[in-house]
Protein backbone atom coordinates (compact mmCIF):
# COMPACT_ATOMS: atom_id res chain seq x y z
CA UNK A 1 0.00 0.00 0.00
CA UNK A 2 1.26 3.47 -0.87
CA UNK A 3 1.16 5.31 2.45
CA UNK A 4 0.93 9.10 2.58
CA UNK A 5 2.10 11.21 5.52
CA UNK A 6 1.72 14.95 6.04
CA UNK A 7 4.45 16.70 8.02
CA UNK A 8 4.01 20.31 9.15
CA UNK A 9 6.89 22.60 9.98
CA UNK A 10 8.95 20.70 7.43
CA UNK A 11 11.27 23.44 6.24
CA UNK A 12 13.90 22.89 8.95
CA UNK A 13 14.80 21.02 12.11
CA UNK A 14 12.72 18.08 13.29
CA UNK A 15 10.10 18.55 10.58
CA UNK A 16 12.61 18.48 7.75
CA UNK A 17 14.43 15.48 9.23
CA UNK A 18 11.11 13.66 9.64
CA UNK A 19 10.07 14.31 6.03
CA UNK A 20 13.44 13.03 4.81
CA UNK A 21 13.28 9.89 6.95
CA UNK A 22 9.74 9.04 5.86
CA UNK A 23 10.81 9.46 2.23
CA UNK A 24 13.70 7.02 2.81
CA UNK A 25 11.19 4.55 4.23
CA UNK A 26 9.14 4.67 1.04
CA UNK A 27 6.27 6.89 2.18
CA UNK A 28 4.62 9.48 -0.02
CA UNK A 29 5.40 12.65 1.91
CA UNK A 30 3.66 15.99 1.80
CA UNK A 31 5.95 18.50 3.48
CA UNK A 32 4.19 21.65 4.71
CA UNK A 33 5.79 24.92 5.78
CA UNK A 34 5.73 28.67 5.17
CA UNK A 35 9.08 28.97 3.39
CA UNK A 36 8.84 28.00 -0.25
CA UNK A 37 12.59 28.23 -0.85
CA UNK A 38 13.40 25.72 1.90
CA UNK A 39 10.67 23.37 0.71
CA UNK A 40 12.05 23.56 -2.84
CA UNK A 41 15.44 22.33 -1.62
CA UNK A 42 13.79 19.51 0.32
CA UNK A 43 11.78 18.48 -2.75
CA UNK A 44 14.86 18.56 -4.97
CA UNK A 45 16.79 16.39 -2.53
CA UNK A 46 14.11 13.82 -1.78
CA UNK A 47 11.31 14.03 -4.35
CA UNK A 48 8.68 14.71 -1.69
CA UNK A 49 5.56 16.71 -2.48
CA UNK A 50 5.46 20.12 -0.83
CA UNK A 51 2.81 22.66 0.05
CA UNK A 52 3.41 26.22 1.20
CA UNK A 53 1.08 27.10 4.06
CA UNK A 54 0.98 29.02 7.33
CA UNK A 55 -0.96 26.83 9.75
CA UNK A 56 -2.05 29.89 11.73
CA UNK A 57 -4.16 30.97 8.74
CA UNK A 58 -7.42 29.10 8.22
CA UNK A 59 -7.48 29.78 4.47
CA UNK A 60 -4.04 28.18 4.09
CA UNK A 61 -5.12 25.11 6.04
CA UNK A 62 -8.26 24.76 3.93
CA UNK A 63 -6.15 25.03 0.78
CA UNK A 64 -3.86 22.30 2.14
CA UNK A 65 -6.83 20.01 2.76
CA UNK A 66 -8.09 20.59 -0.79
CA UNK A 67 -4.63 19.82 -2.19
CA UNK A 68 -4.44 16.59 -0.21
CA UNK A 69 -7.91 15.51 -1.25
CA UNK A 70 -6.80 15.77 -4.88
CA UNK A 71 -3.74 13.62 -4.17
CA UNK A 72 -5.61 10.75 -2.52
CA UNK A 73 -5.83 9.10 0.92
CA UNK A 74 -3.84 10.36 3.90
CA UNK A 75 -2.61 7.76 6.38
CA UNK A 76 -0.62 9.78 8.91
CA UNK A 77 -0.30 13.37 10.12
CA UNK A 78 2.72 14.70 12.00
CA UNK A 79 1.82 17.97 13.72
CA UNK A 80 5.33 19.31 14.16
CA UNK A 81 4.98 23.05 13.44
CA UNK A 82 5.54 25.10 16.58
CA UNK A 83 8.08 27.20 18.37
CA UNK A 84 9.14 29.15 21.43
CA UNK A 85 9.53 32.91 21.70
CA UNK A 86 11.42 34.36 24.63
CA UNK A 87 12.63 33.07 27.98
CA UNK A 88 11.16 35.72 30.27
CA UNK A 89 9.15 35.27 33.45
CA UNK A 90 5.37 35.24 33.65
CA UNK A 91 5.53 38.77 35.04
CA UNK A 92 7.91 40.22 32.47
CA UNK A 93 7.16 38.24 29.31
CA UNK A 94 5.45 39.85 26.35
CA UNK A 95 1.79 38.85 25.95
CA UNK A 96 2.25 39.07 22.19
CA UNK A 97 4.85 36.29 22.42
CA UNK A 98 2.35 34.18 24.35
CA UNK A 99 -0.28 34.76 21.68
CA UNK A 100 2.17 33.75 18.93
CA UNK A 101 3.08 30.57 20.80
CA UNK A 102 -0.54 29.60 21.40
CA UNK A 103 -1.48 30.40 17.80
CA UNK A 104 1.13 28.10 16.25
CA UNK A 105 1.53 25.36 18.89
CA UNK A 106 -2.09 24.98 19.92
CA UNK A 107 -4.57 26.65 17.58
CA UNK A 108 -2.55 25.88 14.45
CA UNK A 109 -2.30 22.24 15.45
CA UNK A 110 -6.06 22.19 16.05
CA UNK A 111 -6.73 23.77 12.63
CA UNK A 112 -4.68 21.15 10.77
CA UNK A 113 -6.05 18.24 12.78
CA UNK A 114 -9.66 19.29 12.22
CA UNK A 115 -9.11 19.82 8.50
CA UNK A 116 -7.33 16.52 7.91
CA UNK A 117 -9.31 14.16 10.12
CA UNK A 118 -11.88 13.43 7.39
CA UNK A 119 -9.05 12.54 5.00
CA UNK A 120 -7.42 10.31 7.60
CA UNK A 121 -10.72 8.49 8.11
CA UNK A 122 -11.10 7.99 4.37
CA UNK A 123 -7.60 6.53 4.20
CA UNK A 124 -8.25 3.73 6.69
CA UNK A 125 -8.56 0.26 5.19
CA UNK A 126 -9.49 -2.93 7.03
CA UNK A 127 -6.78 -4.06 9.41
CA UNK A 128 -4.95 -0.72 9.38
CA UNK A 129 -4.97 2.42 11.50
CA UNK A 130 -4.48 6.09 10.70
CA UNK A 131 -2.06 8.03 12.89
CA UNK A 132 -1.99 11.56 14.29
CA UNK A 133 1.32 12.38 15.95
CA UNK A 134 1.88 15.53 17.98
CA UNK A 135 5.39 16.81 18.53
CA UNK A 136 5.18 18.57 21.89
CA UNK A 137 8.10 18.98 24.31
CA UNK A 138 9.21 18.08 27.80
CA UNK A 139 8.02 21.65 28.42
CA UNK A 140 4.51 20.18 28.02
CA UNK A 141 5.02 18.11 31.17
CA UNK A 142 7.52 19.82 33.47
CA UNK A 143 7.41 23.57 34.25
CA UNK A 144 10.68 25.43 34.57
CA UNK A 145 11.76 28.99 35.27
CA UNK A 146 11.84 30.90 32.02
CA UNK A 147 9.33 28.48 30.47
CA UNK A 148 6.44 30.85 31.00
CA UNK A 149 4.42 31.06 27.77
CA UNK A 150 6.13 28.08 26.13
CA UNK A 151 5.24 25.85 29.10
CA UNK A 152 1.68 27.15 28.95
CA UNK A 153 1.32 26.55 25.21
CA UNK A 154 2.88 23.10 25.26
CA UNK A 155 0.87 22.04 28.32
CA UNK A 156 -2.22 23.06 26.33
CA UNK A 157 -1.07 21.08 23.30
CA UNK A 158 -0.50 18.03 25.50
CA UNK A 159 -4.00 18.40 26.97
CA UNK A 160 -5.51 18.73 23.49
CA UNK A 161 -3.71 15.54 22.44
CA UNK A 162 -5.11 13.62 25.41
CA UNK A 163 -8.63 14.89 24.77
CA UNK A 164 -8.39 13.98 21.08
CA UNK A 165 -7.37 10.43 22.00
CA UNK A 166 -10.50 10.12 24.14
CA UNK A 167 -12.72 11.60 21.45
CA UNK A 168 -11.41 9.20 18.80
CA UNK A 169 -11.67 6.11 20.99
CA UNK A 170 -13.46 3.39 19.03
CA UNK A 171 -12.04 4.52 15.68
CA UNK A 172 -8.92 2.98 14.11
CA UNK A 173 -7.00 6.24 14.58
CA UNK A 174 -3.96 6.38 16.82
CA UNK A 175 -3.04 9.57 18.69
CA UNK A 176 0.65 9.67 19.55
CA UNK A 177 2.70 12.27 21.43
CA UNK A 178 6.46 12.66 21.10
CA UNK A 179 7.94 15.05 23.66
CA UNK A 180 11.57 15.96 22.91
CA UNK A 181 13.97 17.41 25.42
CA UNK A 182 17.08 19.28 24.30
CA UNK A 183 17.52 18.97 20.54
CA UNK A 184 20.25 20.96 18.84
CA UNK A 185 18.80 22.31 15.60
CA UNK A 186 19.77 25.22 13.43
CA UNK A 187 16.86 27.47 14.36
CA UNK A 188 14.91 26.61 17.53
CA UNK A 189 17.07 28.44 20.08
CA UNK A 190 17.95 31.16 17.57
CA UNK A 191 14.26 31.96 17.08
CA UNK A 192 13.57 31.77 20.81
CA UNK A 193 16.24 34.36 21.51
CA UNK A 194 15.24 36.71 18.73
CA UNK A 195 18.23 35.96 16.50
CA UNK A 196 20.88 36.29 19.23
CA UNK A 197 23.33 33.65 17.99
CA UNK A 198 25.63 33.86 21.01
CA UNK A 199 22.78 33.24 23.44
CA UNK A 200 21.41 30.44 21.27
CA UNK A 201 24.81 28.74 21.14
CA UNK A 202 25.17 29.02 24.92
CA UNK A 203 22.17 26.70 25.39
CA UNK A 204 24.19 23.79 24.01
CA UNK A 205 27.60 24.89 25.31
CA UNK A 206 29.58 21.97 26.73
CA UNK A 207 26.55 19.65 26.74
CA UNK A 208 27.78 16.14 25.84
CA UNK A 209 25.90 14.79 22.83
CA UNK A 210 22.70 16.83 22.70
CA UNK A 211 20.10 15.19 20.50
CA UNK A 212 19.79 16.24 16.87
CA UNK A 213 16.71 16.47 14.66
CA UNK A 214 17.16 13.04 13.12
CA UNK A 215 17.06 11.39 16.56
CA UNK A 216 13.52 12.69 16.99
CA UNK A 217 12.63 11.90 13.38
CA UNK A 218 13.65 8.27 13.97
CA UNK A 219 11.36 8.14 17.01
CA UNK A 220 8.47 9.64 15.06
CA UNK A 221 8.77 7.27 12.11
CA UNK A 222 9.22 4.25 14.37
CA UNK A 223 6.09 5.15 16.38
CA UNK A 224 3.97 5.44 13.24
CA UNK A 225 5.38 2.31 11.60
CA UNK A 226 4.58 0.06 14.56
CA UNK A 227 1.78 -2.50 14.01
CA UNK A 228 -1.59 -0.77 13.63
CA UNK A 229 -2.90 -2.10 16.98
CA UNK A 230 0.00 -0.49 18.90
CA UNK A 231 -0.43 3.09 20.16
CA UNK A 232 2.48 4.95 21.71
CA UNK A 233 0.54 7.38 23.91
CA UNK A 234 3.64 9.31 24.96
CA UNK A 235 7.36 8.98 24.43
CA UNK A 236 9.75 11.44 26.05
CA UNK A 237 13.15 11.71 24.37
CA UNK A 238 16.06 13.46 26.07
CA UNK A 239 19.84 13.31 25.85
CA UNK A 240 21.44 11.34 28.68
CA UNK A 241 22.93 14.59 29.98
CA UNK A 242 19.47 16.04 30.58
CA UNK A 243 17.67 14.78 33.67
CA UNK A 244 14.95 17.46 33.45
CA UNK A 245 14.38 20.77 31.67
CA UNK A 246 16.09 22.53 34.57
CA UNK A 247 18.87 19.96 35.20
CA UNK A 248 21.43 19.71 32.43
CA UNK A 249 24.91 18.27 32.91
CA UNK A 250 27.66 20.18 31.15
CA UNK A 251 31.00 18.50 30.69
CA UNK A 252 32.02 14.88 30.49
CA UNK A 253 29.68 12.23 31.88
CA UNK A 254 31.55 10.02 34.33
CA UNK A 255 30.73 6.93 36.36
CA UNK A 256 30.83 7.70 40.10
Amino acid sequence: MNRRVVVTGASSGIGEATARRFAKHGWSVVAVARRADRLAVLAADTGVDTFVADITKQADVEALAAHLRALGPVHALVNNAGGAFGLASVEDSDAEDWMRMFEVNVVGTKRVTSALLPLLREGVVEGESASILMVTSIAAHVPYEGGSGYNAAKFAQHAMTAVLRLELAGEPIRVIEVAPGMVKTEEFALVRFGGDAAMADSVYDNVPDPLVADDIAETIVHSIELPPFVNIDLVTVKPVAQAAPHKMIRGELKVR
